[in-house]
């Protein structure tokens, strides 16, 4: 279980800060919150604290795990399908799950397509999504500005 203060990721929003811990009554149930405050777009989640492990919530990782991530996936070789379907349902997938190399593989990954062919509307929102979940989790992990975490991912992927 967390506690208040701890950073963890939310799958599909990013990374954020417990700033408290609420019971509400659902249904005559008395349930636990943790109230997550995302800091990418200013978000504030109520998140069960039951259900918090099968939505894959976790712990946001340390600087240098994210700067690992982002070393591995930029050394790997760009493998998307050219059909566009298929392409946009993995990509969803591995945004879903919550695993910051599968988000930073989507974003690596769409923005090379961008670069070669451009983007369906759709993709180029995918590809921000992607970018807000890893800017969040830099924001955080760094106590960084937004503007500050940006320039790590820039430089990250301009070696």
């Amino acid at each position: 279980m967390f506690s208040k203060g701890d950073k963890i990721v939310y799958p599909l929003y990013g990374a954020g800060i417990i700033e408290d811990l609420e019971e509400k009554d659902l249904n005559g149930v008395r349930q636990l919150y943790y109230v997550l405050r995302i800091p990418i777009g200013d978000l504030k989640i109520m998140i069960s604290v039951f259900k918090a492990e099968d939505m894959g919530i976790r712990e946001i990782y340390s600087k240098e795990k994210i700067e690992d991530i982002i070393s591995a996936v930029c050394a790997l070789p760009v493998d998307m399908s050219d059909n566009w379907a298929k392409r946009y349902k993995e990509n969803m997938v591995k945004i879903k799950s919550g695993k910051l190399e599968e988000v930073i593989l989507v974003f690596r990954n769409l923005r090379e397509r961008e670069r070669a062919r451009g983007l369906s509307t759709a993709e180029k929102k995918m590809m921000t999504i992607a970018k807000q979940i890893i800017l969040s989790e830099l924001i955080l992990a760094h106590d960084i500005e937004r503007g500050s975490a940006e320039n790590i991912l820039t430089q990250s992927f301009a070696r």
